[in-house]
């Protein structure tokens, strides 16, 4: 018995339905490993930590429910306030030193010069070694009594020892040139990709218009590098917002606390005075800072699209 068109319209149809059910399932089923994994270790622990924010607990012992407590003892707490410092004003030095750094890099790499392929893995080198090697390395060579750099000093006819990571301001600055050494070599090849990016003929036309190599930096890399320069700054500032590993290696906050980062103070209380909650809701005071520096990097990069 023949099928009218409409009956074959209706099973066709039917027969494109299973197949888009049968394959959207085979999509979900594929993404349950990774949905299942991440809320495990990325949904469940932001939701249990801001929970544990509202109750005194320390891992021994039952969780008593104290509401805004915790909140109000930190800020009433002056190491807070004292490490939030030490990070702000990490941000404001590392981060312009990072990223211009990271541009003067890649201005260099992309020149012809003659083994340029060496300056680029060398400048990049260092960003894939670990944490832990870096904290060595640097440690060896800022070391007051044996370290190198203070014996390429003595060479040249001082006496005296420099305490590097004993003095508040030179333990900062070293903290600054580790994670410049370890880090630029990211920025640097963003800011490759986007030299790469440059047509040649702008150059070639502002040459044949009398511009040197300054007015061509002014008004033709920097411009058109605008956009990778906003990103590589956001990320720069929400990296070294996070800076815990490299100062917690070498000068473990020290000297006195004056190099003390807020991670740096969130993982002592949870994990040496096990004060879980006045660490969850310094956790989440950070983040809801990190989380505004976030809404403005999109804000402007809105605006400038």
């Amino acid at each position: 018995m023949a099928l009218t068109d409409t009956e074959l319209a209706r099973r066709t149809a039917g027969g494109k339905m299973k197949r888009k059910i049968s394959e959207y399932f085979s999509y979900y089923l594929l993404l349950l490993p990774f949905v299942f994994f991440y809320g495990a270790f990325t949904l469940y622990p932001l939701v249990h930590g801001f929970i544990v924010s509202f109750y005194d607990w320390k891992i021994l012992g039952e969780k008593q429910f104290i509401g805004l407590q915790n909140y109000i003892k930190i800020f009433h707490d002056s190491v807070f306030y004292s490490s939030m410092w030490h990070t702000i004003l990490f941000v404001l030095i590392s981060t312009p030193v990072i990223v211009v750094a990271g541009f003067l890099f890649a201005c260099i790499v992309h020149q012809p010069l003659r083994g340029k392929t060496v300056y680029r893995l060398v400048f990049f080198v260092p960003i894939v070694l670990s944490v832990s090697v870096v904290a060595s390395v640097w440690s060896a060579v800022l070391d007051s009594h044996t370290g190198m750099l203070n014996s390429i000093i003595k060479l040249f006819g001082s006496k005296g020892e420099i305490l590097w990571l004993s003095h508040p301001t030179l333990a900062w600055l070293a903290v600054i040139v580790i994670t410049l050494w370890w880090t630029v070599g990211f920025n640097m090849i963003l800011y490759l990709a986007g030299l790469q990016e440059i047509p040649d003929e702008l150059y070639e036309a502002a040459k044949m218009d009398g511009a040197n190599a300054w007015k061509s930096l002014l008004y033709i890399t920097i411009p058109a590098l605008n956009r990778i320069t906003v990103l590589i700054t956001f990320l720069q500032i929400i990296a070294s917002f996070k800076i815990f590993s490299q100062v917690y290696l070498v000068t473990q906050g020290g000297p006195a606390g004056a190099t003390r980062t807020i991670i740096q103070y969130i993982y002592e209380e949870a994990f040496k005075k096990y004060s879980f909650g006045p660490a969850s809701a310094m956790s989440y005071i950070f983040c809801f800072v990190l989380l505004i520096i976030s809404m403005i990097q999109l804000r402007i990069s809105k605006e400038r699209e």
